[in-house]
């Protein structure tokens, strides 16, 4: 297992003000750096945007107890999926999201360094992340908490350990 966080290059989507007319968004790389060093953050990793367990439990759940996660120290909460930054954002306007940040994966490199790219051919959705949440300090991983069974092809969509739940109380039994 990984003891710190692969480093790679996010592409996103940033909106930008001197941009005018209906998409006022530019790309910007952000690094494995950027995001985790010198903090303290929160991932919550999808199989993808718009599907039934992830748009009803799993990111609500996090946004609905985002504040939280933060009164436990927490700097950030990340939505990481292998979805492009076009629907991660679309998504997020969908649920309402306002607080969570959403981290495109779209080539699944990230998802793929950390061994979480499974294939969901069976249901047409390629390869995608497996389920999981995890507690990054300063690149480290503190605690991963993968849903039980991964495979390619996975018949089902467990839903048991990566919940908002399960890591706020990580959180509270392990304060410092």
């Amino acid at each position: 297992m990984l003891s710190t966080i692969p480093d790679v290059i996010f592409k996103t989507r940033v909106r930008d003000e001197t941009i005018a007319g209906e998409n006022p968004f530019r790309w910007q790389d952000v690094s494995s750096d950027e995001i985790f060093k010198d903090k303290k953050i929160v991932i919550l990793a999808l199989p993808g945007a718009y599907t039934p367990t992830c748009s009803s439990k799993h990111l609500p759940g996090y946004a609905g107890k985002y504040q939280d996660l933060i009164a436990q120290g927490v700097d950030e909460v990340y939505c990481l999926s292998v979805n492009d930054a076009f629907v991660m954002y679309q998504w997020s306007k969908h649920l309402n999201v306002t607080n969570v940040k959403m981290l495109p994966d779209g080539n699944g490199d990230f998802t793929r360094a950390m061994g979480m790219l499974v294939k969901k051919h069976n249901v047409g959705f390629g390869s995608r992340s497996w389920r999981y949440s995890m507690l990054v300090e300063n690149k480290k991983i503190r605690v991963l908490f993968p849903e039980p069974g991964k495979v390619d092809n996975c018949p089902d969509d467990p839903f048991t350990v990566s919940d908002v739940d399960t890591m706020l109380a990580y959180l509270q039994q392990h304060k410092e």
